[in-house]
């Protein structure tokens, strides 16, 4: 009995001296990061239909034919150049099967500007109307998403660094981590501009119109809570 009384009054006095113990000084920061990168994946969307020149009736297999043969002479491996939407499948066997199709859908993947230019030069010289740029990504994307969070927290210390520099204190250890929502907006509906290349000429002698796509942006936030040393 007396050994319970003598461990309960431990406890009391262990927990009465954790409530009056004052917390450490600390300071709370958010550090911030940004980032914007050139997309390097670029997402066309081509849509053929059978048509009529004339009297003449170009097909569909024809059009997809001419269209994998300028890719081709344009340097654009063809194993980027996909069916796309719900029923890829589906054309996929009517084309195994030489079954009449009137439409097709593609979807090809090109890495830079002067490609989507080519490639629409290419569509114009074909007579396929029915392109445009679906939308446009980053091939090494989530290893910048973590750039931009590593920035972040590093600009967390060192606003802690300079605050605490002004009163003659010291950072000390981080008490609490916290990431806040990264945004991250990547571009479905590329904002191109268009501007003359006097160097380079069309086959009407026009200059090719250059292609500048919006930047991607990347936006990290952490709020860190520091210890301040003694």
């Amino acid at each position: 009995m007396k050994n319970t009384i003598m461990l309960f009054a431990i406890l009391v006095s262990s927990f009465s001296f954790a409530q009056i113990q004052p917390e450490p000084p600390y300071i709370e920061v958010t550090g911030t990061a940004d980032k914007e990168i050139i997309p390097d994946k670029i997402y066309i969307s081509i849509h053929l239909t059978e048509r009529y020149d004339g009297k003449k009736n170009i097909t569909l297999e024809e059009q997809d034919i001419a269209l994998k043969k300028g890719l081709t002479k344009l340097g654009i491996d063809l194993k980027e150049l996909s069916l796309s939407g719900a029923n890829a499948d589906y054309m996929t066997i009517k084309w195994k099967r030489k079954d009449a199709l009137n439409q097709a859908n593609y979807q090809l993947l090109v890495n830079n500007a002067t490609a989507v230019s080519n490639v629409f030069q290419l569509l114009d010289e074909l007579d396929i109307k029915n392109a445009y740029i679906e939308k446009v990504d980053h091939s090494k994307i989530e290893q910048l998403k973590q750039e931009v969070r590593i920035e972040a927290i590093k600009a967390a210390k060192q606003k802690a660094d300079y605050l605490l520099t002004a009163i003659n204190e010291k950072t000390g250890n981080a008490l609490i981590v916290r990431e806040n929502e990264q945004q991250y907006y990547p571009v479905y509906a590329a904002n191109m501009r268009m501007d003359k290349r006097e160097s380079s000429l069309s086959s009407n002698n026009e200059p090719v119109p250059e292609i500048e796509f919006q930047k991607i942006k990347i936006n990290a936030s952490v709020y860190v809570k520091f210890s301040i040393q003694k």
